[in-house]
């Protein structure tokens, strides 16, 4: 059982490596995805704790912009935001009368509360009612025109087109008003370069006539007007040709809201059709100039209204103001008006996003967004009511979110392309080679267990396809020394087999020659059958020679050295010269033994030598060791092999084996140095190759 779990184990780790990169990426795409989705939960509570905050300060803004002068006369007057602004109709004003008369005091009070219809080249107007019924049945006009210094009329003066005048009409319940009020100046003032020309428009019924002798003036008819000193286009000299801004104030007497005042019933006020109303007021030039302003003219800009609130509500906000029911007696008072946030269709949102938006979980996202507010104005109070709708911070969040996730996407995709990367290029790469590698570790010790194994298609120039090729050529290499020692070892076994049969056979005939038990070469004979039989009848080359043993004795090395080298020649070793400055050096060997391998290091250093060069010996002796080195000039020992050069079948010809070279000498040399206690090695020199052998030294007795 626990051989079943450790080989689970062991198999499951074989996936390691591709399960931590897998689940790197995967765990780098999820915390993307989860870190997106807490981002946008966060940015929801955000955006809905700000949108109330927002709501409520809307509904502040709105409640004090009505309370404002400009606002209630928004609220009193309410109109159609498709309707024309001109011809001009009176607004209802929050005040209860205009002092006409005071320059400041109507300037004041028509800019306070707004109702001045702009136009063109600084002209503007306001027509207006007092809310108070009992100030008098009038219609107020103020506003401001441009035009050169004012031409006054002379007073006496029948013919009223030689001066700048106005004309005005007044068009209500099928009857028309119109009057003719020229320009007549008062005394001039102490500083008339600062203060500017003051005066006066005397009202006449408009006849349409240029001769009004024996015309009256309007007695109600009051107008005046100021013109200011300084000219419009910044002139250093002040000129009468340069343009000033004049500002006038009017009050028109209309008998027909007059005498509606006096009747039995009680009056209404302000009229029921006050927006049926029209009033035109015109500023003639003298003579035939023609109009200097005139508030039918194009591109007129209404004044603020209760439509213009639609700018301040948001997506899916629905402002609504009506009378209070204490103001007007009933419960369900209709809408004065009823405003919505305008719809933004520049965004796009995704609606997968809008979806996943509208699930994320935030604080007090289900209560109702509810506002209410009271105005009150002079003829009542009213009430504001503002709906919110959380649902637009969903909308608003997603077209944010959807424009935000391309980003989110790029991050996956990149992720998505680094894991195809690494698993095309490397994991799927790291898996055959696993798999390979498996399949090697079951078949490697099988006959021809290496001959499907291949690595070549996962080489490369990177860490992992160098990793392959190095371990390609590893295995190729390792295929091609089975090979070889297999076929060296069928060699070996036919040839040592060849040699003990023909060796066999002569000392069969021996033994035949010397029968006889008393013949003292029948031991001999037989102990060179067993020495046959023990090196080359069963056992492999290598395993013969270190299994054999070697009787060690002392040995006189200085003149074994020289008998070598003096031999050397009969054995086709020329040119081995021997030098030593020592005399008798006894050392530990066996004198066969230690000549087969002095024998075998010439053969090599015959063979390495550059021709002609002479190979030499050296001895060298300390207390206790006597070194012997032969030196040959020639090709150094290539660095990786000096270590492998003494193991067995290591050869630096490729075909070795087909030139008599088994690889066997060096092998040979090492083995017997070994039992003799010595050691051999080989070192570069810069012209060639040293082969040192050590023996230990024997005390003579």
């Amino acid at each position: 059982m626990n051989a079943v779990l450790q080989n689970g184990l062991t198999w499951l780790a074989s996936f390691r490596l591709r399960v931590l990169f897998r689940s790197a990426f995967l765990l780098l795409a999820l915390a993307t995805l989860v870190m997106a989705v807490v981002v946008l939960q966060e940015e929801k509570q955000r955006s809905y704790d700000s949108y109330q905050q927002s709501f409520a300060k809307t509904k502040q803004q709105i409640a004090a912009q009505l309370r404002h002068p400009t606002g209630q006369l928004a609220l009193l007057n309410p109109s159609d935001a498709l309707a024309p602004v001109t011809p001009l109709h009176p607004v209802l004003l929050p005040f209860s009368a205009i002092d006409f008369d005071d320059q400041s005091k109507v300037r004041n009070a028509v800019e306070m509360t707004g109702c001045l219809v702009q136009y063109p080249h600084y002209g503007s107007l306001c027509v207006a009612i007092g809310n108070n019924p009992w100030a008098g049945g009038f219609i107020y006009a103020a506003g401001t025109f441009a035009s050169p210094a004012l031409v006054p009329h002379t007073v006496g003066d029948k013919i009223l087109d030689t001066a700048h005048r106005l004309r005005v009409e007044v068009n209500l319940r099928g009857q028309t008003y119109r009057w003719i009020a020229p320009f007549e100046p008062l005394p001039a003032p102490s500083n008339p370069q600062r203060e500017g020309v003051r005066g006066r428009f005397t009202g006449y019924v408009d006849i349409g006539s240029r001769d009004y002798t024996g015309a009256r003036t309007v007695r109600d008819f009051r107008g005046w007007v100021w013109q200011g000193s300084t000219c419009l286009d910044n002139a250093a000299v002040l000129t009468d040709d340069c343009e000033k801004k004049s500002f006038f104030s009017l009050r028109l007497p209309v008998d027909v809201l007059r005498d509606a005042l006096f009747l039995k019933e009680k009056p209404v006020w302000p009229p029921a059709d006050l927006a049926q109303m029209q009033v035109r007021v015109e500023v003639l030039a003298p003579g035939e100039a023609g109009v200097v302003f005139d508030s039918n003219a194009e591109g007129a800009v209404p004044p603020f209204s209760l439509g213009d609130l639609r700018a301040q509500l948001l997506q899916g906000e629905t402002l609504r103001i009506r009378k209070s029911a204490s103001s007007n007696g009933t419960l369900n008072a209709p809408d004065l008006v009823r405003l919505q946030g305008s719809e933004s269709s520049a965004a796009e949102s995704s609606p997968l996003l809008t979806r996943l938006i509208r699930r994320l979980p935030v604080d007090s996202y289900d209560a109702p967004i509810a506002l209410q507010e009271d105005v009150a104005t002079p003829l009542g109070n009213y009430t504001i009511d503002l709906h919110g709708d959380a649902r637009s911070v969903n909308k608003s969040l997603s077209a944010v979110a959807t424009r935000l996730s391309w980003f989110v996407g790029a991050m996956l995709l990149a992720i998505g392309l680094a894991w195809l990367v690494i698993e095309v290029g490397i994991i799927r790469r790291i898996a055959r080679l696993t798999k390979r590698s498996r399949e090697l570790s079951k078949t490697v010790k099988t006959t021809g267990g290496l001959e499907h194994f291949d690595l070549a298609d996962l080489r490369g120039n990177d860490e992992l396809g160098i990793l392959a090729n190095g371990l390609n050529d590893l295995l190729r290499r390792v295929k091609e020394d089975a090979e070889r020692e297999r076929i060296r070892a069928e060699q070996e076994k036919d040839m040592w087999h060849a040699v003990g049969h023909e060796i066999m056979s002569p000392l069969q005939s021996l033994m035949v020659l010397h029968r006889s038990d008393t013949d003292p070469s029948l031991r001999y004979v037989n102990r060179m059958q067993q020495a046959v039989r023990i090196l080359y009848g069963s056992a492999s080359p290598s395993e013969a020679f270190q299994s054999s043993a070697l009787a060690v004795q002392t040995v006189e090395l200085h003149a074994f050295l020289q008998t070598v080298a003096a031999n050397s020649a009969s054995v086709s070793i020329a040119h081995v010269q021997y030098t030593s400055d020592h005399g008798t050096v006894l050392v530990r060997a066996e004198e066969y033994a230690l000549e087969d391998v002095v024998t075998h290091v010439l053969h090599n250093a015959n063979r390495c030598r550059t021709p002609g060069s002479a190979i030499l010996l050296a001895l060298h002796t300390t207390e206790t060791e006597a070194t012997v080195t032969i030196h040959n000039t020639g090709p150094q020992i290539a660095p990786e092999l000096l270590d492998k050069i003494f193991e067995y079948g290591v050869s630096d010809q490729p075909e070795s084996a087909a030139n008599g070279n088994r690889g066997q000498g060096l092998f040979v040399a090492k083995t017997y140095m070994a039992k003799m206690g010595g050691t051999i090695a080989a070192r570069n020199e810069d012209d060639g190759v040293t082969l040192v052998l050590g023996l230990q030294r024997s005390v003579a007795t």
